[in-house]
Order: structure tokens, then C-alpha cells, then sequence
């Protein structure tokens, strides 16, 4: 009988005849990856496919977020180490604003923060992939010196609902410009050697019942609008990973998904990282294996114990077992931790916060801006709303961050020569402070924080106010965050409190002939139309960021021109959202199904089409100075392999700043209906002077003319006109050229997967 010692040292060990040396276990790196896959036990297979564990358990809600201890305190989760192997755990965390960990390490005083960035809908609100590549190596290099190996970031999925209480994480209503701009983000982080996760894939478009709902949806819609974003994304900057999302898609949870996750991702997009389960998701982790989903995380005991049971029974081929190691270990070669990179704990804070506050002043939104309301003299100026002073940077949930500091609105003017009336910041200041005293603490990292109540004033009182300085600034807020959607009545309109400081305020100061601008500091759209007329400028500032005030700051002194535009629609009434009427789904509480009867019309898309006035349209935004967008020329009248646009931007105005261009295609509808225009390029310019011009250059290929056919399951340009259309936003088109397709164009060929199971008149008439 052999003692247990020597076992392992056979184990480890074998002899060579030949030789007569020892010859030591493949290790990673050094040996070839299939080999060291076929030295592994059958426990560390399975163990290699699912994450090793979080604190937290389940609850009827679903996870308690957590982390995980050890390397870096505050990890999302890290996959499993085999050191005799040479394969170290490589570890992932939160979030899309920002590195999410904990600050605080086992004896040592010190904390260790990250920069909270604009979040995602803020950042595309710049139009800038210049820019949005920058953050993204900033926050990449926290990734980096934090001993993190991927980052799980950016959120792509489509704003197809104002609700979603996860909107301010996502980019757009729009797929190509998502698609680009997490491309931009994705290359900027990678470039660090770290790794992303482009989530949640797919058609996670909510938060309610999100763990169990079925997204109904046609495979036309899912391909343009719901799927196409990842595919930029996938084939223009590669990402390490995609998480798989929560909901079912069609009647099947995603990470079960052999046609999203295989035909879609790997054989049609020649994705090649790994697929990662956003954490606790799916049911059958059997078929998670099966359908490509790599990595199980965080990782649970029931994921081991049904995984050796299929094996054991050989209803799971251990080949597809030894398949997704093989993609996993790929992805542990580029890691930082198989590298043994020595990370610092102390990446350059300040600098990124340079960058945090030049990307949130390039993204706030000028929406009105009468009589040169904006920007603001050298006058002391009145704050009202609370978050003026209290101003909210980010949502919460796996988004949050945990930062050194964060610039409130009144923080920033007070660093200018617009000073805020220190009485009026001293009452509101109490006000807050009195109110957060009552405010129950939040439960966990998913629950959102309740608005505090809105400081009141008589007219009497706010006539006072008034004689203290020449312009009123009015702060509304917003904020929202994982696992809950918002409300149409409290969190998309204004509550009666709020839309009666902005009458009172705007009357008494207009009776004085001052000025009275409102900033919006919210996480998504709120309705505007219902006041906007009472106001002379009108802020979006969107969630910024630390450097927040700062970035207002900029703004409405001057020191920049604001250069931001929509990445959404704003609606004049909740209603005229296409998807209203089946957001979050018909009928209970929490829907176990969600029908996308609004097909490709998600957006501006619906109102261009229909002849739906916007309160403000897709694209738009103002500027302190002026543009022109003149000299449209095409590089033909016919279109063969690609076809170019170019127009000439010139800056007419008195002031230095940039301007956000906009290409839209109206395409032929001889077989397949189409939206009136949709969105096919975008460029930013440079910074121009008054009466600097610069050239701007679009190239068109063949995808970007094509809409996807269901019935021939491809990718089709149909022969006949096309029109060009370019301007700063949706409905401001400046110059317009057409082009003919002489002959339908087969683009690309599709596998005929993911059709809805149910026969919805709803979902057939959409399409």
C-alpha cells in the first residue's frame, strides 16, 4: 500500500526511461495548451469553467452583490488557480463608470480609491471616440495597477425605454453609435494589457424580473438594433469577453443559448475570447457548457455538482468541457497575473481625474439657451435644488464607485468668479443635512437612494433671494440604479414640488428681468415639455462623474463652449415612446414576459418615421457659437464596394468650439419597410476657431446600406436610391446627395437562428 505522500509525488512526477530524469507536469506557457488541458483531473475541469466563489449568497431577490477577499478586496470574482499547473486565478470586477473594489486593505490606514468617470450615457453624449478612448486607457490603468486582470465593462445594451434603471450605464437608443463608442472604450482599456467584458448580451433592456424574463423579440429587430452594437464592437476592437445577460431571448436564457452564443458570436462575428455568465445567471449549467458560455460565474457548488453528473452519465462530451478551458486559458496567457505583473496600488489618481472632468464638460448638453442666457457673468448667482449642493456623480449597484472625493455643482462655481450666494448655500446645506438624518441607510450595494425632499420657499421668501444676485440656477436629480426599474410618475415627470420651484422662481426673477437656468442632473430622460417654456436655459449635465461641478463649472462660465448631443431621444410625453405600452412587460407585477412590438422602431427611428415630435431629438445639441455644414460631395453617383461623403464644418460664430456631424442613409422600401433615415457614421470636429473650416469624410460599405431579411435570413442592400443626409442632429439635416444601387446586394448570409417561438400578431405587424 502506497503512503498518500508518495501518491502525490507519482503524481506530480513521472520518469523517462530513456533519460532517466524527472520530467515536471506541463505547465502554461511553457507547454502547448491542450497538453496541459490533458494533465488536468477531471475536478480541476470543472472546476477551470466556473469562478471560485463570492461572498454573498442567493436570496429570493436574487445575489446579495459582495466581492471576494484576498488579492484585491472588493473583486467581483476571480476563476480558479491549478498551481501545479502554472495556472494562477485571474481576477475581474465592476464597473462601467470606474474600477469597483474595496478601499480599505488588513492593516493598512491607507485607502485605495478609483476615479468615478461620466457614465456611459454621459460619455456618448460627447459623440467623441478620440475622447471616450482616453478614458478608457485611464481606466484601464487603475484596472492595471489595482492587480485586476478584466474589467466588467462597458454596458451596451440599447435605451430602448427611459424606465430602464440601468439607462445611465448604456450608451444609446442607437446601435451604431453604442457600437462604436464601446469600441473605443474596449481598445482604450486593453491597451493596458487588462482585459474587458462588453455586456449584457443580449436584449437585457431592464431591470424588472430581469433574472426570469423571456424578451420576446423578431430577428430582424434583434439583428439591427439589439445585437448589432456587439457585433461592432466584437469585429472593431475584439474584447476579451462578453457576458452573457440574465433574461431568456425568445423562450431560452442566454447563457443557454447554443444560436447566440456559437452561431452568432463565434461562426458569424469570428468572436475568439471567452464568454462570461453575468454572476448567478442561467439554470442548467449543463447547457451553459454546451452552448459556449466558458465561464461560470461567480461560481456555485450546484454548477460542479450537475456539471460531474453529466459527464458521469455522459450526457455532457467532456471535449466540450475540455473546449472551454482551452478559450479560458487563452485568455489567462494575456492576463497580468499570468504575467506576474507588479502591480503599484497607486495609479496616478489625479491625472485621471484631469481626464474624468474634460470628458464630463465635453458631454453636457446645451438644450436651451434663450437670449444668451449661458454662459453666466461675473455676478453671484442663486442656487436652488438640492442637487446643486448635493450633486449626484453616478448610480449605484455594480456601476458605483468607491472615490476619493466628488465636486459638487456649487463646489465648482466657487472655484470661479460666479460665486454662489453663501445664505442661500448655508440654508440649503442644513436642509440636507436635516433631511439625510431621516433618510433610511441603504440596504445593499443595489439599492438605490431615495430623493431627498426639495427645500420649499414662499414668494415673499424667494423675492428676497432674488435681490442677492442676477441669475437663478435650478438643479433637478435624478438618480437610479441596478435591479429595479424606474417610475413613469416619480421619476420620469417632475414631482409637483419640483415643477413649483420652477414656476415660482421663474416668475419672481423674470418680474426682476433675470435670468433663470435649470440643470439637469439626472440618469435618463425626464420629460422636459411641461416647463421648459418657463426657463431661459436649459443644462443637461447628465450623472458626470467626480469632477461634476467642475465640469459645469467650465460650462456655464464660459470657459468652454458646450459641445455635447443627445445620444437619445427626449419625448415630449412618456407616451410617444414606442415601447410605453409594453414596458416592462403586460400585466403582473413582474412580467415573465416582455413582447418588443416597437420591432426596429426603437427612438428617433420611431419618430422620423411616424412624424412624432420630439421635445428634444436624437443628435441635437447647442453651442455657444455657430456652424455651418456646407459642400456635401460624394465620391460617386453609383454605389460599387463602398462610396464616400465629405462636407466642409466651419465655425461662424465669435467663439472657439467643436461640432458633433451626423450622417443619416434613407435607404429604398420596395420590399422591406425601413425607418425614414437611421444613423450610418458620426465624427466630432477638432476644436475650430471662429472661421476655421475643417473637412469631414464618411465611408459607406455595403453593411451600413443593408437591412436584415428574416425570411432569407441575410443581410440585404436593395437595389434603387439612396439619399445622404448630413447635420448636427436627426432632424436638422444641412445638405443632402443621393446614389444608386443598380442591383440587390446579398451582404452577408446568416444562420437562420433565435425566431421567436410565439406567433405574435404584435411582433409580426412590428416587423
Amino acid at each position: 500500500m502506497l503512503l498518500k505522500s508518495t501518491c502525490i509525488y507519482f503524481f506530480l512526477l513521472s520518469f523517462s526511461a530513456a533519460s532517466g530524469q524527472i520530467s515536471r507536469a506541463p505547465q502554461l506557457g511553457k507547454s502547448p495548451v491542450k497538453e496541459v488541458i490533458n494533465a488536468m483531473t477531471l475536478e480541476e475541469k470543472i472546476n477551470l469553467v466556473k469562478g471560485s466563489g463570492m461572498r454573498g449568497n442567493e436570496n429570493n431577490n436574487g445575489p446579495v452583490a459582495g466581492g471576494i477577499d484576498g488579492k484585491v478586496p472588493g473583486a467581483a470574482g476571480s476563476t480558479y488557480a491549478i498551481p501545479r499547473l502554472g495556472i494562477p486565478a485571474i481576477y475581474m470586477a465592476d464597473g462601467p463608470a470606474g474600477l469597483r473594489i474595496d478601499t480599505a486593505r488588513v492593516n493598512d490606514k491607507k485607502r485605495y480609491y478609483s476615479t468615478a468617470f461620466p457614465t456611459g450615457t454621459s460619455l456618448a453624449s460627447s459623440w467623441n471616440t478620440d475622447l471616450v478612448k482616453e478614458v478608457g486607457k485611464a481606466m484601464g490603468k487603475e484596472v492595471l495597477e489595482y492587480g485586476i486582470d478584466i474589467l466588467l465593462a462597458p454596458g451596451i445594451n440599447i435605451q430602448r425605454n427611459p424606465l430602464c434603471g440601468r439607462n445611465f450605464e448604456y450608451y444609446s437608443e442607437d446601435p451604431l453609435l453604442a457600437g462604436y463608442l464601446t469600441s473605443a472604450m474596449v481598445t482604450g482599456i486593453q491597451s493596458n494589457g487588462v482585459g474587458t467584458s462588453v455586456k449584457h448580451f443580449a436584449v437585457n433592456n431592464q431591470e424588472n424580473n430581469r433574472y426570469n424574463l423571456d424578451a420576446v423579440i423578431g430577428q430582424r429587430a434583434l439583428r439591427e438594433i439589439y445585437l448589432r452594437g456587439f457585433e461592432i464592437a466584437v469585429k472593431e476592437a475584439d474584447p476579451w469577453t462578453i457576458m452573457s445577460s440574465y433574461n431568456k431571448l425568445n423562450g431560452v436564457y442566454t447563457s443557454e443559448s447554443t444560436s447566440l452564443l456559437t452561431a452568432i458570436l463565434r461562426k458569424e462575428w469570428g468572436f475568439k475570447g471567452i464568454v462570461v455568465t453575468d454572476w448567478y445567471a442561467g439554470r442548467k449549467p449543463v447547457e451553459q457548457v454546451k452552448a459556449g458560455n466558458d465561464l461560470l460565474m461567480p461560481g456555485r457548488d450546484m454548477e460542479y455538482t450537475a456539471i460531474k453528473e453529466a459527464i458521469e452519465n455522459k450526457s455532457l462530451d467532456v471535449e466540450l468541457l475540455d473546449r472551454n478551458i482551452e478559450k479560458i486559458l487563452n485568455i489567462v496567457l494575456h492576463s497580468p497575473s499570468f504575467k506576474k505583473y507588479k502591480y503599484s496600488n497607486n495609479p496616478d489618481l489625479k491625472a485621471n481625474a484631469a481626464i474624468a472632468r474634460k470628458a464630463a464638460a465635453e458631454s453636457l448638453v446645451l438644450l436651451k439657451n434663450e437670449k444668451a442666457a449661458l454662459p453666466l457673468n461675473k455676478s453671484n448667482i442663486l442656487l436652488f435644488g438640492n442637487a446643486s449642493y448635493d450633486t449626484y456623480i453616478g448610480g449605484t449597484g455594480s456601476g458605483e464607485v468607491y472615490k476619493a472625493y466628488k465636486v459638487s455643482i456649487s463646489d465648482g462655481l466657487q472655484n470661479t468668479d460666479c460665486r454662489p450666494d453663501q445664505q442661500l448655500m448655508d440654508s440649503y446645506k442644513a436642509h440636507i443635512a436635516a433631511e439625510k438624518r431621516n433618510r433610511p441607510q441603504r440596504s445593499s450595494l443595489l439599492a438605490t437612494e431615495k430623493l431627498l425632499a426639495e427645500k420649499k420657499f414662499t414668494i415673499d421668501e424667494i423675492n428676497s433671494i432674488a435681490d442677492r444676485g442676477e441669475t437663478a440656477v435650478i438643479t433637478i436629480s435624478r438618480t437610479a440604479g441596478e435591479g429595479s426599474d424606474r417610475n413613469v410618475d416619480k421619476d420620469y415627470y417632475l414631482q409637483a414640488s419640483e415643477i413649483e420651484l420652477i414656476e415660482n422662481v421663474s416668475s419672481v426673477f423674470h418680474a426682476k428681468n433675470k435670468r433663470v437656468a435649470v440643470i439637469l442632473n439626472i440618469d435618463a430622460a425626464v420629460d422636459v415639455a411641461a416647463w421648459r417654456d418657463k426657463v431661459d436655459a436649459i443644462l443637461l449635465a447628465w450623472l458626470p462623474g467626480q469632477e461634476a461641478g467642475n465640469a459645469v463649472a467650465d460650462i456655464v462660465t464660459g470657459k468652454l463652449s458646450p459641445s455635447g448631443h443627445l445620444s437619445i431621444t427626449f419625448p415630449m410625453k412618456y407616451e410617444d415612446v414606442p415601447s410605453a405600452g409594453t414596458f416592462p412587460g403586460k400585466g403582473e407585477k413582474r412580467p415573465a414576459k416582455a413582447v418588443y412590438n416597437d420591432g426596429i422602431y426603437v427612438g428617433y427611428r420611431h419618430n422620423v418615421s411616424f412624424d412624432v415630435k420630439p421635445a428634444y431629438e436624437f443628435g441635437f445639441g447647442l453651442s455657444y457659437t455657430n456652424f455651418s455644414i456646407t459642400g456635401i460631395k460624394l465620391n460617386s453617383t453609383k454605389f460599387s464596394k463602398s462610396i464616400s461623403a465629405s462636407v466642409n464644418v466651419k465655425n461662424t460664430g465669435n467663439q472657439s468650439g467643436k461640432e458633433v456631424v451626423q450622417l443619416y442613409l434613407s435607404a429604398p422600401r420596395k420590399n422591406m419597410d425601413k425607418p425614414e433615415r437611421e444613423l450610418k457614421g458620426f465624427a466630432k470636429t477638432k476644436l475650430l476657431k471662429p472661421g476655421e473650416a475643417q473637412k469631414l469624410t464618411f465611408i459607406l460599405t455595403p453593411k451600413e446600406l443593408a437591412s436584415f431579411d428574416a425570411q432569407k435570413s441575410a443581410w440585404i442592400a436593395e437595389k434603387g436610391a439612396y439619399t445622404v443626409k448630413i447635420g448636427n442632429s436627426s432632424n436638422n439635416l444641412k445638405v443632402n446627395q443621393s446614389f444608386t444601387l443598380e442591383n440587390d446586394l446579398l451582404v452577408e448570409q446568416a444562420n437562420n437562428v433565435l425566431a421567436p417561438t410565439d406567433n405574435l400578431a404584435e411582433l409580426k405587424s412590428a416587423e
